[in-house]
């Protein structure tokens, strides 16, 4: 292999890691989200609040959330909750240290209320998805 071509390959593998690098720096909160969520479907929404966020995908007729630190590393109170109209509410709440949840209900065409605390800020919804 000739001096030319091993220059390209370092240059590319040098292109690929700093790319990498600058969109681990550019949205670290996504990037823990992404790491930690570990629900199926597609995300359909993001509900941020002073301390968290909640993030909600959606798959068939099931919901699934998870509330996510904005602070990841310290444990604290969190808790997240999805219910479907006319179904119990299904929680997940403790003292995490990056998120809560996931949690998943089916919900079919039903509306949904979520839930979602951290610490001492919290976000509920009111019926939405319907």
């Amino acid at each position: 292999m000739d001096s030319g071509a091993i220059r390209r390959r370092f240059a590319l593998g040098l292109a690929v890691l700093t790319a990498s690098g600058l969109l681990a720096v550019a949205a670290p909160g996504e990037a823990q989200a992404a790491a930690t969520a570990s629900c199926p479907g597609r995300k359909v929404r993001t509900l941020p609040f002073s301390t968290g966020t909640v993030l909600v995908y959606k798959r068939g007729g099931y919901v699934c959330a998870v509330t996510v630190t904005k602070k990841p590393g310290v444990k604290r109170k969190m808790s997240v909750s999805v219910q479907a109209r006319g179904s119990r509410p299904v929680v997940d709440e403790g003292r995490f240290a990056y998120h809560a949840g996931p949690v998943m209900v089916h919900a079919g065409r039903r509306c949904v209320w979520l839930k979602g605390r951290v610490g001492p800020g919290s976000l509920s919804t009111g019926w939405i998805l319907c």
